[in-house]
């Protein structure tokens, strides 16, 4: 089972596209939707929510695979839920670049401050980080050195923040899985 996590457009074709793209690493791909407006309330939603699809799964590697802000839920939430989880160009400071598009940015911060003390410490090897070099969003340099240290990071060449094309790195992210 992949449960994906969509970005801050949660009405994006491009959310189609990636689940049915991810069928092809795994069948059972099933999307779960936040508001993407409220921080605390979405986290709430998505570990009730991923805590259901988990118990509706018989797969022994579930994976959760989050683009952009679902990035950002989708390692915290694999980590509170013991799940590991595949993140594309993963928007690690929502507070300092999501200001004026949602409620309240602060709250990104009080959830990163108060989740678990060095949780990519904890979490080590269990997060697989996909960049892409051409991010008109993101400074993936930042994030890699955020990242790094912690978890495998592969470079993609040719595609923009939104990772309209997940094609390519579908290999690695059933190796991942299953590893």
């Amino acid at each position: 089972m992949i449960i994906y996590l969509h970005g801050f457009d949660a009405t994006s074709p491009g959310n189609h596209e990636k689940v049915l793209q991810l069928q092809f690493a795994d069948e059972d791909v099933r999307f779960i939707s936040y508001s993407t407006l409220h921080p605390r309330h979405d986290m709430q939603h998505l570990l009730k929510e991923v805590d259901k699809q988990k118990r509706y799964s018989d797969d022994p590697n579930p994976l959760i695979v989050g683009v952009g802000l679902g990035g950002f839920w989708a390692e915290r939430i694999a980590f509170l839920t013991g799940m590991k989880s595949v993140v594309f160009n993963p928007n690690l400071w929502p507070e300092e670049n999501m200001e004026g598009r949602i409620d309240r940015p602060e709250e990104y911060r009080d959830i990163k401050e108060k989740c678990v003390t060095e949780f990519r410490k904890k979490n080590r090897d269990h997060c697989l980080c996909v960049l892409a070099c051409h991010d008109e969003v993101l400074d993936t340099s930042r994030i890699e050195a955020e990242m790094k240290p912690f978890y495998p990071i592969i470079w993609d060449t040719t595609q923009t923040h939104k990772f309209k094309d997940i094609s390519h790195q579908l290999k690695a992210l059933a190796e991942f899985k299953t590893a």
